[in-house]
């Protein structure tokens, strides 16, 4: 019974493996273009294109052209006679007053319809993908009919489908626009359905004259256009409007249009039948196949297979030609050329072709691999030996089959504990292989190498069979031990490097302690070494840092691990009991090791080193608090003893006690409320008008009163406390700025953003809540960001920032100009605006170079569509100047300082109400 069906069964795996996978799309479309090929006919000769060709660009000039060429066009268009005229050009844009002001006259004097292109394109900031709907100059589309030119591409690259028409949505209400070729077509129907372009319409039927010949007023040019409908567009290769088509034909975008009309004109616009046509089919041609399969013979099965094909693309030709309809007939002769694979299987037999099939392909299989391949029999010996094995081990197949596996041991050794000992439970079919194993081989030269074997087992026609993946792998244990130094060392210098350095300063310590010993850490620091690479070159610098690395391990050898840490720092771990003194006189005894010039390369180089010292127990417990501290010494050393050593001790950490304290001290400052807002006014510069604050954290201490910012703003932004703070700026902030709304006062709150609010929560979501409870309307919330916030994650900045923006909240890049990519940062996050660093607006008056920075930065912005806000004014001269260079907006101690709220209300807020009551009064 199962034989039986078997074909069948075959064939509806195929279908539905096809089917699935998308991959009858190619035959189908194949089909459709050979039915274009076949039915072929001419146009109307009621579209008519005037052709912006290669003859009319040299005789005009270089595109784009003046807009008085398009009016004089127009104007011999009427001249003509025609009956309609379409411009596949964009008009959506100003040219100069004159060229304007003389096609506007041309379409005042049209007495034939003119048409011109509406189309959507990316939109022109870039962002995201959104679409912008290009549409003519109003004063153009108030006289003028408007039509939709974009052209639909399939996957395949080619233009297959046009659509009759589209919503225009813009101002919030839909309206239908046609496309050009319905226009051209004359087509009044409201549809959103696309159609096939039917190509067997031949293009070059379609009359066509020369832009210059129309525009000369060539009689014969004219007179083939009385009483058409004119498109006109570009046909120049080089204007760079093409589209490939079906049948490996290229045309220009203004022959499309015109095709798509002369199929409308014609009755032509092609529509796929439904898929129940084509199941239907599939259905009919199983039932016949197995109503006929036993009854006839294979090559008369085959000839009625043939015969049901050609009916079928018969009966797709005759749709295509009577009634514009496409029958998708791919899969119906997928299903016949299955059906013809299966009578010739059934010919030769099924299950024999597998079995051929299988060990044809076993051979091939096994001869190409790379991996040696070798089956044995029971007794393990050789039975196949394939190209592979021939590689690794050098012996030809004539001289290895036969032999037992235990010749490729490097000891010749029996081979019993290679091979799967389960002989007794051996199942019919394949036995799980044996796991991997490693053993040493021997090559036929007598070389010996590492080989890694995979072993498997199962019953053959002749018994029991093994089969053996052998591989040879001296270059990955090479490249292991590779890797493993590379891990453990500094490629550089060939020192060990700071994490084989932990583990072995660990062990040292262990030792020590066993011993009532001690162990000293020297961390040590070429001095000015930046300034060697930036004069000399890096190259050079990486010389003086390999011959600082061999001048250390000469001189500690085998007495303690020299390591290189970092660029410049080297790291020396020694047991006190192996220096022969004091840590001091070795930490001075290094000092003058590098008095003597160093050999670097083709010339000598003087370097002074600082180093820092710390010494187990008493300078660390461990080998991470060791290096800590070796670390702050060489840090105090640097600062205060430059040259020189400094040893570290409890003093040095007093500063980071004192950074706790403050810590401590921040804490309580949030839980008892000691934190206030001050606002500094944003205002425009045409006017003086305030029209935002920036919010700023003050720290009102009970004992030191009013605390300067830069005294805890840093401590805040490396601590804990930095979430708890920048969310509580945050909602006193938009309180208050609620505050001033409910007053009538429209003022947007800029606030600094930490870090810390992207490291942990969500952020939109929190701004998003705090928006809701506050009835803070979103426009007037201006988030401020640093590079130092868009360095930290920026896939999850970017989210963050898109959700922001989808609240109605702005977002400005604070201190633009002193980061190292801030350029890359506006194309790659969606931001409302920047603020220039007040380190470049301080001096713009006196500094062409900060002058020009001000300036190319707002010419940058406003062709970006950003706004931009300068920080630092603290005159009426630099605002005047800031003003001429195009920047709007300002802010700085000119206006005012930062001032607490009610005194914010007081001078900026009543005051103004006050002008404008006695400006109402006057």
């Amino acid at each position: 019974m199962f034989r039986r069906f078997m074909p069948h069964i075959l064939v509806v795996v195929a279908l539905l493996t096809v089917g699935l996978s998308g991959g009858h799309e190619l035959l189908s479309q194949a089909l459709v273009d050979l039915r274009f090929r076949l039915d072929n006919r001419p146009a109307s000769g009621e579209i008519a294109v005037v052709a912006i060709d290669p003859r009319s660009i040299e005789a005009i000039g270089v595109w784009p052209w003046p807009r008085t060429q398009y009016a004089h066009l127009l104007e011999q268009l009427q001249r003509a006679g025609v009956r309609d005229v379409a411009f596949d050009v964009d008009f959506s844009t100003p040219s100069d007053a004159a060229g304007d002001q003389a096609f506007l006259n041309a379409l005042q004097n049209a007495r034939s319809s003119v048409v011109l292109p509406v189309f959507r394109q990316l939109d022109a900031a870039g962002k995201e993908t959104a679409i912008h709907l290009n549409r003519p100059l109003p004063q153009f589309e108030q006289l003028a009919w408007s039509a939709f030119v974009n052209i639909e591409v399939a996957r395949d690259g080619r233009v297959r489908s046009y659509a009759f028409g589209e919503n225009d949505e813009t101002g919030g209400a839909k309206t239908y626009l046609q496309s050009m070729g319905a226009f051209l077509a004359g087509s009044d129907a409201v549809k959103h359905s696309s159609f096939l372009v039917d190509y067997g319409i031949d293009p070059s039927s379609l009359p066509r004259v020369s832009y210059v010949d129309v525009v000369r007023g060539d009689a014969a040019a004219l007179a083939r256009l009385k009483d058409k409908r004119v498109i006109v567009g570009a046909t120049a290769i080089e204007l760079g409007d093409y589209y490939s088509v079906p049948n490996g034909r290229v045309l220009p975008g203004v022959m499309l249009q015109a095709l798509a009309a002369e199929s409308i004109i014609q009755h032509r616009t092609l529509l796929s039948t439904s898929t129940t046509a084509t199941m239907a089919g599939l259905l009919l041609i199983v039932i016949i196949m197995l109503a006929s399969w036993r009854q006839l013979s294979a090559a008369r099965r085959a000839l009625l297979i043939a015969m049901i094909s050609v009916l079928i693309e018969a009966a797709a030709l005759l749709l295509h030609d009577r009634y514009a309809l496409v029958l998708d007939t791919s899969l119906l002769q997928i299903a016949l050329v299955a059906y013809l694979a299966a009578t010739a299987l059934d010919e030769i037999g099924f299950r024999g072709l597998l079995r051929h099939v299988a060990e044809s392909r076993f051979e091939r299989i096994a001869m190409s691999i790379g991996d040696g391949l070798v089956c044995t029999d029971r007794d393990r010996r050789i039975t196949v030996w394939n190209p592979g094995a021939v590689a690794i081990f050098g012996y030809g197949a004539d001289e290895i089959i036969g032999q037992p596996f235990a010749r490729l041991r490097a000891d010749g050794s029996d081979t019993h504990d290679l091979f799967p000992q389960q002989e007794a439970a051996l199942p019919a079919t394949l036995l799980p292989g044996g796991s991997t194993i490693e053993f040493d081989g021997r090559r036929k030269d007598g070389e010996v190498f590492p080989v890694e074997a995979s072993f498997s087992a199962w019953q053959g026609a002749d018994g029991l069979q093994y089969g053996v993946i052998l591989r040879d792998i001296s270059v990955r244990k090479r490249e292991a031990e590779r890797i493993r130094y590379l891990a453990e060392h500094d490629t550089l210098t060939a020192l060990i490097n700071r994490n084989t350095l932990q583990s072995e300063l660990a062990a040292m310590i262990e030792t020590a302690d066993a011993a009532s010993d001690r162990v000293a850490l020297l961390v040590i620091g070429l001095d000015a070494f930046q300034r060697i690479n930036d004069m000399l070159g890096h190259a050079f610098g990486d010389s003086v840092l390999r011959a600082a690395a061999e001048r250390l391990r000469t001189e500690i050898g085998n007495m303690g691990r020299v390591a290189r840490l970092s660029g410049d720092e080297f790291a020396v771990a020694i047991p006190c009991s192996a220096i022969g003194g004091t840590v001091a006189e070795l930490a001075d005894h290094l000092s003058q090791l590098f008095e003597a010039p160093l050999d670097a390369g083709t010339r000598q180089q003087r370097v002074k080193v600082t180093l820092g010292v710390a010494v187990h127990p008493e300078g660390g417990h461990s080998a991470d608090e060791l290096l800590s501290n070796a670390h702050l010494a060489l840090c105090r050393a640097k600062m205060d003893r430059p040259g020189s050593h400094v040893l570290f001790e409890s003093a040095i950490r007093r500063e980071l006690e004192q950074r706790l304290t403050l810590e401590a001290e921040l804490a309580l400052a949030v839980e008892r409320n000691e934190f206030e807002l001050f606002y500094q006014p944003q205002v425009e510069l045409l006017n003086g008008r305030v029209i935002g604050a920036e919010a700023l954290i003050r720290w009102r201490h009970p004992t030191r009163g009013l605390v300067p910012p830069g005294d805890f703003i840093p401590v805040v932004n490396t601590s804990h406390l930095s979430e708890a703070v920048a969310t509580w700026v945050m909602a006193t902030a938009c309180r208050q700025a609620r505050q001033w709304q409910l007053a009538g006062h429209d003022i947007r709150v800029g606030v600094n953003l930490s870090p810390s609010q992207f490291q942990s929560g969500d952020l939109a979501a929190f701004v998003s809540k705090l928006l809701t409870s506050t009835g803070l309307s979103p426009r007037l919330l201006e988030l401020e960001v640093t590079e130092d916030i868009l360095l930290h994650d920026e896939p999850g900045v970017l989210q963050t920032f898109n959700r922001l923006q989808a609240l109605g909240v702005s977002l400005v890049f604070d201190d633009f100009g002193t980061g190292y990519a801030s350029l890359s940062y506006l194309k790659k996050f969606p931001l409302d605006g920047l603020k220039i660093d007040r380190s470049f607006v301080r001096d713009v008056l006196t500094q062409a170079d900060d002058a020009a920075i001000v300036g190319s930065t707002v010419s940058l912005s406003k062709q970006l569509g950003l706004s931009v806000i300068a920080e630092g004014i603290e005159n009426e001269a630099t605002a005047e100047f800031l003003l001429r260079l195009g920047c709007e907006q300002g802010q700085g101690y000119h206006f005012g300082k930062p001032m607490p709220a009610t005194d914010f209300e007081r001078r900026f807020l009543v005051a103004g109400d006050a002008d404008r009551r006695q400006a109402g009064a006057a």
